[in-house]
């Protein structure tokens, strides 16, 4: 158990004695600015004094007053009821054997038997990855990563629409870039494809099908049109696991709408939350959350797109999860009301189905905007950045911020080797303490710690234990720029620490033994904050 956490604890229990009843989160603890206002202080007294009828400073007394000193040096009353703790230096520093004892699992939570399915990308298999896609899929992945290291059973879910228009006008495309490619003068339409993919698709299926493709054959067209969405998919997932990212399950929309089954859901589930306009059908969503009634059915008979994806999502209920999170552009916000008011129509609560809508990004170099690829002529696809940039620039410059915000990704900056870069300060951090740890690994370290006081380890030591904390609370706000923000400033407080410190002091064995401790500790913390965001934490720079 974290200080913070054991000082909630210790004031509510306080609370409780005079009869106010809190959650620990309705409790807040903070670092304090300066050593002379202690280590940790609380806002309680005066926050919640009127609720007892008491002046806060009187209520800062009385919760002063009832707190054992276990861990506590001494606790100060400041202003008109802020409480200052001292923390005893032993506690703070016992948390470097806690961190070396749980290594990789330092911060991870219990397990708390809650399945989450997070479905992220879900791109057409039509073309390549682009900014979008790859935005969607660093907040999506680091979103799982960050359940499962908050002790959430998570599964990745794709959703490949492989039925429709674009999946038509893919068929069509490349039925018109094989006929070009077999000698016909044939243009290809304006509303086609017209990426280079597809002519290399084309050429493939032509290799390993020479001289099958009929024009005008229906099965023939099917054939082809099939293979070239599979070459599409696999191209998607052979970028994405490039990017470390890789799904549990990868649904198909021809699956859901297979046997009648979108049928069978409209009118089994449905038909008492549908009426008839015009010749449509139109589900009652403004009976819920919606603005307006939504149409399942066009007057031609065909469903909108809402209706096989209201049924998707009752299959991914029905396989026993306690809450759904899409991660979608931003232009899917009016999706968000119209598909909760569907899943509350069956009985589910609003809260079932989170969306995550992440903002456009805007590449920079040199100042100006980067519109298309200087090797395709269209826009910068997923690989294109991560071979420019690397992946671990591209997955934490992606989440460096709220994905509710517009991104300028400074290409420029990601290139960087200094201390203006985020991704290349954090993996410095880490790599200059394990170059320090490499450099004396014949001097035996002191888990215990007891020589750390200085300014620099203090700060240190309290912003490790903050990492259990922010997990948490990262986790429960799907908000891994969160994390991102805590490893700034813990490579701060790392390299604040390596140049204030002497760590290797041979002619001072006993200070040594305690700061390589923290080396160590800070070492593994680091690294786990990094991997919750998919970024590597290296050795050597």
């Amino acid at each position: 158990m974290s200080i913070e956490e054991t000082l909630k604890i210790k004031i509510k229990d306080s609370l409780k004695s005079e009869g106010l009843d809190l959650e620990l989160n309705d409790i807040i603890i903070e670092n304090s600015k300066t050593p002379e206002h202690g280590d940790y202080a609380s806002n309680v007294a005066l926050k919640f004094a009127g609720r007892l009828g008491m002046k806060p400073r009187d209520l800062a007394e009385k919760i002063s007053n009832s707190i054992d000193k276990e861990v506590i040096e001494k606790i100060e009353i400041a202003g008109p009821g802020f409480i200052n703790f001292f923390v005893k230096k032993d506690a703070i520093n016992s948390v470097v054997k806690g961190i070396i004892s749980a290594g990789d699992t330092y911060g991870r939570g219990a397990k708390n038997n809650k399945k989450v399915n997070v479905e992220f990308v879900s791109a057409n298999p039509t073309g390549d990855l682009h900014l979008g896609h790859a935005r969607c899929a660093a907040v999506g992945d680091s979103i799982c990563r960050l359940y499962d290291f908050a002790g959430y059973e998570v599964t990745r879910e794709f959703y490949v629409n492989n039925a429709g228009n674009q999946i038509h006008t893919l068929g069509l495309s490349l039925d018109i870039r094989l006929r070009q490619l077999l000698g016909e003068k044939i243009e290809l339409p304006e509303d086609s494809y017209h990426a280079n993919d597809i002519i290399d698709i084309a050429k493939l299926y032509n290799e390993k099908h020479p001289n099958e493709y009929k024009v005008g054959d229906e099965e023939s067209f099917k054939k082809l049109q099939k293979f070239g969405m599979d070459e599409e998919l696999e191209k998607i997932k052979r970028d994405l696991e490039l990017f470390r990212v890789k799904f549990d399950i990868y649904s198909f929309e021809t699956d859901v709408r297979a046997n009648n089954h979108v049928q069978d859901v409209l009118e089994n589930k449905y038909g008492k939350f549908t009426y008839q306009q015009e010749g449509a059908t139109f589900l009652r969503t403004t009976d819920f959350l919606d603005d307006k009634d939504r149409a399942v059915v066009k007057s031609d008979g065909s469903y909108t797109y809402l209706m096989p994806d209201i049924a998707y999502h009752l299959i991914k209920l029905s396989r026993g999860y306690d809450q759904l999170i899409d991660v979608l552009g931003a232009d899917h916000h009016g999706y968000i009301n119209r598909m909760k008011s569907a899943l509350m129509m069956q009985g589910y609560s609003k809260d079932t189905l989170e969306v995550e809508l992440v903002q456009v990004v805007r590449l920079i170099k040199d100042g100006e905007e980067v519109k298309m690829s200087k090797r395709t002529g269209a826009g910068v696809t997923l690989r294109e950045l991560c071979e420019e940039v690397g992946v671990d620039a591209t997955r934490y410059f992606f989440v460096s911020r709220a994905a509710s915000s517009h991104l300028d990704f400074d290409l420029n900056l990601a290139l960087e080797q200094s201390s203006s870069n985020p991704v290349y300060y954090a993996q410095y951090a880490h790599a200059r303490l394990a170059s320090v740890l490499e450099s004396a690994s014949d001097i035996k370290i002191d888990e215990n710690a007891p020589m750390l006081k200085e300014g620099s380890e203090t700060e240190l030591l309290k912003k490790l234990i903050e990492f259990p904390h922010i997990i948490e609370v990262s986790a429960e706000k799907r908000a891994p720029h969160m994390v991102a923000t805590y490893i700034q400033e813990l490579a701060a407080s790392i390299h604040s620490f390596y140049t204030n410190c002497r760590l290797i002091d041979r002619d001072n064995l006993e200070m040594t033994a305690s700061r390589l401790a923290l080396a160590k500790a800070a070492k593994i913390v680091m690294k786990n904050a990094l991997g919750v965001l998919g970024v590597d934490a290296p050795n050597k720079m």
